[in-house]
């Protein structure tokens, strides 16, 4: 959920029905958003763009790094429960499959890594990525992301990374793919509709 504007224009009960959801905001609707919900946890966020070029590496003997499409549905819904949200906006691993805005590194039949555009705006294409946790199979998350990237460009859009300012890991793995820091902001956690006046009484 994203405010702008005025908050005077708005009261906590407009707000309700954001109920344990994110939020961003200017910081002049913190006291707006504190009236509206019982819980308002900060989370810092940090935007990279694309800046450099990074050197395509050979995938081992084995694997195959390759955009997905239909057939891949069912790799994709036996990834391990840590991998499965990277499917979560496009509504599914079918629907991800389907897209064209993915690639992934396959050992055999497995998926190992999937680099896909995670929100796609009509100027950038923000990238998310997952591997198997295995260190000898991470750096094929670059084979994806770089794969990903170069379709990205060819669709004139830029390619973005957005993580978490406490996600050391994905930092770490946004500034080897080339992608260097552009902005930092906050997303607010917000818990249920705080109770007020008549219905606190009550």
């Amino acid at each position: 959920m994203l405010l702008r504007g005025d908050p005077q224009a708005l009261t906590p009960k407009n707000l309700a029905v954001f109920a344990d959801h994110y939020i961003e905001a200017p910081g002049r609707f913190l006291p707006l958003i504190g009236a509206a919900f019982d819980r308002v946890v900060p989370w810092k966020r940090m935007v990279y763009v694309k800046r450099c070029p990074v050197p395509a590496t050979r995938a081992p003997r084995g694997v195959t790094v390759r955009r997905l499409h239909a057939k891949d549905t069912r790799a994709l819904t036996t990834l391990p429960p840590a991998m499965s949200w990277i499917h979560r906006t496009w509504g599914g691993p079918d629907a991800l499959a389907r897209s064209g805005y993915a690639w992934a590194a396959f050992q055999g039949d497995r998926i190992v890594a999937v680099a896909c555009t995670y929100f796609l705006g009509t100027a950038y294409e923000d990238v998310a990525c997952v591997t198997v946790p295995d260190p000898r199979l991470q750096y094929l998350a670059l084979d994806c992301i770089n794969a990903l990237c170069s379709d990205i460009a060819a669709r004139r859009h830029t390619p973005s990374w957005t993580c978490s300012a406490s996600n050391r890991p994905g930092r770490l793995l946004a500034w080897t793919a080339g992608f260097r820091p552009e902005r930092e902001y906050a997303h607010y956690a917000v818990g249920t509709p705080a109770a007020t006046g008549r219905e606190a009484a009550g």
